[in-house]
Formats: structure tokens, sequence, C-alpha cells
């Protein structure tokens, strides 16, 4: 069975202890930490593996942590299967992941890029500003509305709420300040549709992110972007792209718009997608996969046992 893409999980897929043992199994995985941690001048190498959890939940370790377990599950695949995917795609932060295994990024860019991002999408919104709610059982184009309807504060002002992650089976990620995200849960449930508040630290990919968007954009003015070996399916438009010139804008205005996930997933299956594998920590995109496409199977990559079922499946 041939593997057709490579998908790289994105926040939220942390836990301690992740990457271990692939570090303890493979070589080329293990360097990937250590070259993690000379980017960084911390050792990112010891908060993955023994934690504490309270200083790996910070966005701005969380970040590099995802990307350099994945990157390091990528290392051990490479070691013990060939690889030529006909894309790759990664869910927000993912997307770095993604465009190192595509070649456009270099790890050691990369883990820096997203330090800085996690900490400019943390410092973007004052703590308690801003929120996060998934709402299950309304069509994209119903939230849309009831989103312009939660807008307005009643007194003259309009808040930000928007939709933020398209995952699919029917659940969309809504994003803003704090009490248009109390309005708009109440409006969903009064729409008879389920509304869940997020425990999340800052309101991601919505408009409130600009000034990350900002310092972003900044710091890969000096990021060289090189030719791409596999296309990479852009969250903000759901197109692969092999343009080494359009990655910046892509990767800077992803910070404030929606990662359309769910329309990704069916663009891949359009272009011949029928196996990928989950390279790092955890099986979200495997589960997402289930509601977006059952035609879509996707294995997981984030231990030496993972690796055995993968070589299993054969070419």
């Amino acid at each position: 069975m041939a593997i057709d893409a490579l998908l790289f999980p994105g926040q939220g897929s942390q836990q301690v202890g992740m990457g271990k043992a692939l570090a303890e199994s493979s070589t080329a995985a293990r360097r990937v930490f250590e070259e993690a941690d000379d980017a960084l001048g911390q050792s990112l190498t010891t908060l993955c593996f023994e934690g504490p959890e309270s200083e790996l939940t910070l966005t701005a370790n969380t970040q590099p942590a995802i990307l350099t377990t994945s990157i390091a599950a990528l290392a051990a695949l490479r070691e013990e299967v060939d690889l030529a995917p006909k894309l790759c795609a990664g869910h927000s932060l993912g997307e770095f992941s993604a465009l190192v295994a595509a070649g456009a990024l270099r790890f050691a860019d990369a883990v820096r890029l997203v330090r800085l991002r996690g900490q400019a999408m943390q410092d973007a919104v004052p703590a308690g500003t801003g929120a996060m709610a998934a709402v299950i059982g309304l069509s994209a184009a119903d939230l849309e509305a009831l989103c312009a309807e939660a807008a307005p504060t009643g007194d003259g002002r309009v808040e930000v709420v928007s939709p933020a992650n398209e995952n699919g089976g029917g659940q969309i990620v809504v994003a803003g300040h704090a009490g248009a995200v109390d309005r708009l849960i109440a409006l969903a449930k009064s729409r008879k549709a389920k509304a869940i508040p997020l425990k999340v630290s800052a309101p991601f990919h919505c408009a409130l992110m600009q000034p990350a968007a900002d310092r972003l954009a900044d710091a890969l003015q000096a990021i060289d972007v090189g030719p791409m070996r596999t296309p990479v399916v852009s969250n903000v438009d759901a197109e692969p792209n092999d343009d080494p010139g359009k990655v910046v804008d892509l990767l800077v205005r992803q910070v404030t718009h929606r990662v359309r996930w769910e329309t990704s997933m069916q663009r891949a299956v359009a272009l011949g997608v029928r196996t990928a594998v989950e390279v790092g920590h955890g099986k979200v995109l495997a589960g997402l996969a289930k509601r977006i496409d059952p035609a879509l199977t996707v294995l997981a990559c984030g231990s030496p046992a993972d690796l055995d079922v993968i070589k299993g499946h054969g070419p």
C-alpha cells in the first residue's frame, strides 16, 4: 500500500513523553531533537520527554515541541520506508512541519519561527480577552450568519467572532472576543446546535491575531524558502502549493484566517490520496479523516510500534 500523503498535527496533540521512544530507537530521530536544542538554546528534548506538563502546554513551548516531534518521527519513518508522497499537509502549526518535509523550510529555521509564532500568538491578546468554542450541527453558512448576529455588543460596539477551524464531520471551531463567543454559543444552542467552550490560551485564527501575523511576517523576511520536493496543501485556500514564492504569504495569512482542514482533505482525496500517515504524536488527524471521508486511511507514526505497522503495509 503506497503512502500518498504525509499529514502533520497541530497544537493540542502535545503530551509529556512524546517522541521519547522514537528517539531511543532511531538515531535520525534523536538527531532532530538535538538540532532543536541547539537551535533554541534550551533542552526542548527534556521538556518533551519529561515535562513538566505546565511548561509544555505554554504556547511558545508547545509549538516547537510538536514540530520537533513530528520531524523526528519523519526522520525515523524515512529510515524505514522509501517515501514519495503526492502531497503534504499540516493542521495549523502542522503546516510548518509539512513545509520542512517538503524541503521549503530548514528545520532549524522552522523551530525558531514557531517558537516566535507561539509567543506572538500568546502576546497578541491579553489573557481573558479572547475565547474559542466548538460548534456541531450547523452548516458553515448558517454559522457565518450567527457570527454576524453575535458580533454586536448591544451598546454600539462590534466585537470579533468568526470560524477558525473547519475540522470536518459538522464540527467548526469559532474564535474571537470572549463576549462575542459567549453570545454565539447561546445563539447556536437556540438553534438546537451543540456549542462547547474550549480551554485555550488565546483566540487563534481570527482577526485578533493580526499583531502575531505582523511579527511572523517580519521574522519570515530573513528566511530562505527552498525548492519544494512535494506540494503542500495550504490551510488558507485548501490548495496544493509548490511555488516557494507563495510560502511566506500563505504562512502569514494563516495566522488570522480559518484552517480549512475539511476542504483540504477533500482536495487531497480528489487528487488521488487514499493512504496517508499522520507524522507525529497522537491520532487527531486520523480521527478527523474518518469523519471527512471514510475512503481516506490515515496511519499513525508516533512510536516504534507505529513504524512496524506502516512497514507491514508494504510499498
